[in-house]
């Protein structure tokens, strides 16, 4: 792998103040935001206004999958801005042609349309399904607690967490919620209704939990018996984050039977862009022309600047054979966090994942965090944070490390001996 350039200079002036100044006038409130500024990065590091360094362990959630300011990236950026940036999907254009054959041969045989977010990606899936039955009257999609499944209406309404919903009833009708890894409740949930099976093959947002191999292989049988489509949202748990391009190709792998698995249709963005907006969802055939002129659309979706981009990021994953850092370095990172578990059991609880989609669970009732409160994984973050590593917390009690694709060995181990001093500390 190469290395990235050395990290820029630091700003000397602290814009700390005026930054926040600026958000708390102009900037809807609506994320719950970390008390840093950042300025730029390089490779898995970031700096803030003062100058701090941060190893950055959390790729943006899953979407830096090259790091920061990787050279392949501003090199695609400014050599297709050069030619075309945007002329709308009224014409054809050759970055947007290759990139979808890029995605089909690495998933199988179907189409696929381009979106710019991993919503609108699944609000494809869930048009498609609506397409699907809707002569039949179906129109239900079952999907699974704990999942996350964006921020739209449909999105929410998808989604199997109640905080998200709240404040937004009532919900979109055609949606129900079922156990995940449970294929008994999946079968005695469906309805004359429904139409298809929405799950994630690893849930992120939900704690980092990936499904079963019997549980993939259950559902496909299951709608393959109640013709049903089963769709996979693999916004983050795709794109070679998981060692193989998709997370139910490495969940499957060496499972008999499980080379012959396929969705009929996935959803993907977040590391497809490397940091620049992009989504799509593929479509297996026959259904991969359900979805034909005038029934769905996008501006922005698919323009030669994007699609150039992740064109450029595909090949730097297959030059550099990051997957296979992701299956290793990520398989020593597991290791290593099962190992504070066992270490300081009153303060990590479980190490759960594949690949660099790595969850830890702390343990109930962290006597430290006891006077605040802040959720655990938050109270976590916040003193990682402090010791200059970022990670990403899912729900009340796991934090995730979702790191680029490139990370290094020495990087990996900076990263641990700083989660293992905080746990000890805790401890």
């Amino acid at each position: 792998m190469k290395e990235i350039v050395p990290a820029p200079p630091a700003i000397v002036r602290n814009d700390y103040e005026s930054v926040r100044e600026l958000f708390a006038k102009n900037v809807v409130p609506s994320y719950g935001r970390f008390d840093l500024v950042l300025s730029h990065g390089a490779g898995s590091y970031l700096f803030d206004v003062t100058g701090k360094r941060y190893l950055d362990l959390g790729g943006g959630i899953a979407v830096c999958s090259l790091g920061h300011a990787h050279p392949a990236i501003t090199g695609a950026l400014v050599e297709q801005s050069r030619k075309l940036i945007h002329v709308s999907n009224l014409y054809f254009t050759e970055p947007q042609g290759r990139l979808a054959a890029e995605l089909v041969q690495r998933i199988g045989p179907g189409k696929v349309f381009f979106c710019n977010s991993g919503a609108e990606a699944n609000e494809g899936l869930f048009k498609l399904a609506r397409k699907f039955g809707h002569a039949e009257g179906r129109f239900e999609i079952l999907t699974a607690h704990h999942s996350f499944h964006g921020r739209t209406l449909a999105g929410i309404a998808a989604t199997g967490q109640d905080k998200v919903k709240k404040g937004f009833e009532p919900m979109m009708p055609g949606f129900r919620h079922v156990p995940y890894n449970d294929l008994a409740a999946a079968r005695a949930a469906i309805s004359p209704a429904t139409v298809a099976i929405l799950i994630e093959g690893v849930q992120g947002e939900g704690g980092v939990t990936p499904a079963t191999p019997e549980y993939l292989l259950g559902l496909r049988a299951l709608c393959d018996e109640k013709k049903l489509l089963l769709l996979m949202d693999g916004v983050q748990c795709g794109h070679y984050r998981t060692g193989k391009f998709q997370s139910f190709q490495r969940i499957l792998e060496g499972v008999p039977g499980g080379e012959n698995f396929l969705p009929d249709g996935l959803s993907m963005a977040k590391s497809l862009g490397g940091g620049f907006p992009v989504g799509a969802f593929w479509l297996r055939a026959p259904y991969s022309d359900l979805l034909g002129p005038g029934t769905h659309g996008t501006t922005f979706g698919g323009t030669p600047l994007a699609c150039a981009v992740a064109l450029k990021i595909l090949s730097v994953i297959e030059a550099e054979k990051l997957d296979e850092n992701a299956r290793t370095l990520g398989g020593g990172i597991k290791n290593e966090l099962a190992r504070l578990v066992e270490t300081y059991p009153g303060v990590v609880k479980n190490a759960r994942g594949l690949g660099f989609m790595l969850g830890l669970e702390l343990a109930e009732n962290i006597p430290a965090f006891a006077a605040r409160e802040q959720p655990a994984a938050l109270q976590f973050v916040n003193r990682l944070q402090a010791a200059g590593v970022l990670v990403i917390p899912a729900g009340t009690r796991v934090i995730r490390l979702l790191p680029a694709l490139n990370l290094q060995p020495s990087e990996a181990a900076e990263g641990i001996a700083k989660i293992e001093e905080l746990v000890k500390s805790l401890a």
